[in-house]
């Protein structure tokens, strides 16, 4: 009995422990990625627009940013940026201007906190020689027509893209497609490479798409580095050719759509008088006989 109850003990001792570690696990596993939340949230989300040490984007470089402003202002600025604008605070209207009117927009799931560690993820990252978040590395060597037939491949998805991301034409259009042109749930690009400021700007933003809808897709499926540079070609293409909007798309996509509509209606009605036939001919033959 002795045994027995010494044995329930120690068993109930190990038990104690092993829920004790599997209780720990979580905090030891969110504490393992609270340290690599800023550093991915940075990539995700600010790169596209920010480097830390290589150059302008659309929006400023942000090396040795707690050199300009104070953090309290930075912090409020992160959580807020339309509400500051608003306020008719002159450095944020300063800001603007150097974007050419770009405005900057609350990033997703920002809270204090994150602010906080993005900022001395910057703080850390401006120390360096090189930061990790210099910028995409684009060869400034002159766009060839080879360079913009694999573009327009890669957008129209006549060519795959390396890691398997789906093509922009499924959200995305440019004025010189003909036929039904691309998606409208994204932008048009025709002037893409004009609104991002060039080669640099543009690649950033294959590169880190900052979109809802993109960025989840392009995180598991990013472009290749190899597949930015014809994409980029293609798109300033696009915006030195500046067609117009072709209108005989959009009217062919209405179109198509309605003798969709009307093909579907006529199939349903065929398909129903037929069912209300073998229902009614039945009915009808033996109240007849009746």
């Amino acid at each position: 009995m002795r045994r027995f109850t010494v044995k329930r003990r120690g068993t109930k001792s190990a038990s104690g422990s092993v829920w004790t570690i599997i209780l720990l696990l979580p905090l030891f596993f969110s504490s393992l990625l609270s340290a690599q939340v800023p550093a991915e949230y940075f990539k995700q989300n600010c790169s596209s627009c920010h480097t830390i040490g290589g150059g302008r984007l659309t929006g400023p470089d942000l090396k040795n940013l707690a050199d300009r402003q104070s953090r309290d202002w930075l912090i409020n600025w992160m959580l807020d940026p339309e509400g500051v604008l608003k306020s008719g605070d002159p450095y944020s209207a300063k800001l603007q201007k150097e974007a050419r009117g770009a405005v900057m927009t609350r990033s997703p799931g920002m809270t204090r906190n994150l602010a906080v560690a993005l900022l001395d993820l910057i703080d850390e990252e401006s120390k360096l020689d090189k930061s990790q978040f210099a910028g995409t590395q684009i060869s400034d060597r002159p766009l060839l027509p080879e360079d913009i037939a694999e573009g327009r491949a890669l957008f129209l998805g006549t060519m795959k893209l390396k890691n398997g991301g789906p093509s922009c034409v499924g959200c995305h259009t440019v004025n010189s497609m003909q036929g039904l042109g691309g998606g409208r749930l994204g932008l048009n690009l025709t002037r893409a490479y004009a609104r991002l400021e060039g080669r640099k700007g543009l690649s950033a933003w294959l590169v880190s798409p900052p979109s809802l809808v993109m960025n989840p897709i392009f995180k598991e499926y990013p472009i290749d580095e190899e597949e930015v540079l014809p994409l980029v070609a293609f798109l300033k293409n696009e915006t030195e050719r500046d067609e117009p909007e072709n209108a005989t798309a959009m009217i062919n996509f209405l179109l198509y759509g309605i003798g969709g509509a009307v093909v579907l209606l006529v199939l349903f009605d065929l398909l129903w008088n037929k069912r209300f036939r073998a229902v009614r001919q039945p009915m009808v033959s033996e109240s007849y006989h009746k």
